[in-house]
């Protein structure tokens, strides 16, 4: 029986490669030169470090910036709060999301069950297993969720026929 699964799995190699090349441009900046700016990838966390919130914003800017010419969505990361440090330094943490929580897998298992389609979806760990009879219901089950899920960019793999 044909089936796919659904996942949000960004590419943590480009992740490493745009955090790497935005903490050589805040290196070799102007205007954060003498300033405590600096961006670091421990695991699944980036950690933004400045001196004021608005050193952050810049820094955050960068980040995209590379990210976006790296092709990886900027929706896989989850911006956390602003956290004071000792003197005037401020840093924040963004999660870089992998695999679908269990709310968002419940609502395009039911997204796909209210479409009438043929097919069967199941939750199955961090990812939405789904299964039909024809290659043309797996199409269209792929063209719904791309439409309809926006919030969180899903990829598909492991398509077997």
């Amino acid at each position: 029986m044909p089936s796919f699964d659904t996942v949000c799995e960004p590419n943590l190699v480009e992740v490493r490669n745009a955090v790497d090349n935005a903490a050589k441009e805040i290196g070799t900046r102007f205007d954060f030169k003498g300033t405590s700016a600096a961006i670091d990838l421990k695991d699944k966390d980036i950690t933004l470090l400045g001196d004021a919130e608005f050193q952050l914003q810049q820094v955050e800017d960068i980040l995209r910036n590379k990210l976006t010419k790296r092709n990886v969505d900027v929706r896989y990361l989850d911006k956390g709060d602003v956290q004071k440090m000792g003197g005037d330094k401020v840093k924040q943490v963004i999660k870089v999301r992998n695999g679908i929580e269990t709310e968002q897998a419940k609502k395009i298992t039911r997204l796909i069950k209210d479409s009438k389609l043929k097919v069967q979806a199941a939750i199955q760990g961090d990812a939405v297993r789904v299964s039909g009879a024809k290659r043309d219901d797996l199409q269209a089950a792929m063209a719904l969720i791309k439409k309809d899920v926006t919030d969180v960019p899903m990829t598909f793999n492991n398509f077997r026929d």
